[in-house]
């Protein structure tokens, strides 16, 4: 199972901006299961961003945001309600932002965080990868993970090794960041290249000492 945290309302406030209308999306696996997604989650963030004066175009709630087959098949039908949207928020983890990202030709948010649990978390079929750094930067980058798909997982921009789009570390391998370099052109964000992202908190990685006394995490296993 994979662990997710909650984003502050305020950080997801401060990367939706300007933007005024959103369509909401939830996962309803894992994270349901944290309450970090489901219709509980769902709930609670339509009220903190209408608050907060957003428009909430459409809301949808999936088994698995992580099955792109899945996730294609359902927005189907709603999107007249995404496509009038500015972005959407999404409740899921890592790799369900990713596969969102894949389908839909929309800025993605993610309003979760993703944690890691230790030991291993399954083998994964298709091509997305999550690290679980605890704090997603998907927004930034287009909905394509910096950490997982750059070799050196940088955070701002790729190597001065990288060459004719591919990877300095591994010539057939694409450089992380002409896929995001793409995937903000294709979506109108190239802006985004502007922002600086501090360094890694990489104890943001690690579970709390609450997270530890639950039984999300056994220590003896």
């Amino acid at each position: 199972m994979i662990f997710t945290q909650s984003k502050p309302i305020d950080e997801v406030l401060e990367s939706l901006g300007e933007e005024k209308d959103i369509f909401l999306l939830a996962c309803n696996g894992c994270v349901e299961a944290c309450e970090t997604g489901g219709e509980k989650g769902l709930a609670a963030i339509k009220g903190e961003l209408e608050k907060a004066g957003k428009k909430i175009t459409g809301t949808c709630l999936v088994d698995f945001l992580c099955n792109k087959m899945l996730v294609t098949t359902r927005l189907s039908r709603e999107m007249d309600k995404i496509q009038s949207a500015d972005s959407i928020v999404i409740l899921t983890c890592g790799i369900g932002v990713q596969a969102v990202s894949k389908v839909v030709n929309k800025v993605v948010h993610p309003a979760d965080n993703t944690v890691s649990l230790g030991g291993l978390q399954g083998l994964w079929p298709s091509d997305e990868r999550c690290q679980a750094c605890g704090d997603c930067a998907l927004d930034y980058t287009g909905g394509i993970c910096p950490i997982a798909f750059c070799a050196k997982g940088l955070l701002n921009g790729p190597c001065g090794g990288a060459q004719d789009g591919k990877c300095e570390v591994d010539a057939e391998k694409d450089c992380g960041w002409q896929l995001i370099y793409e995937r903000l052109e294709q979506v109108g964000r190239l802006e985004n290249f502007k922002k600086i992202r501090t360094p890694r908190d990489h104890s943001n990685m690690l579970p709390s000492d609450e997270l530890r006394k639950t039984s999300f995490y056994d220590i003896e296993a």
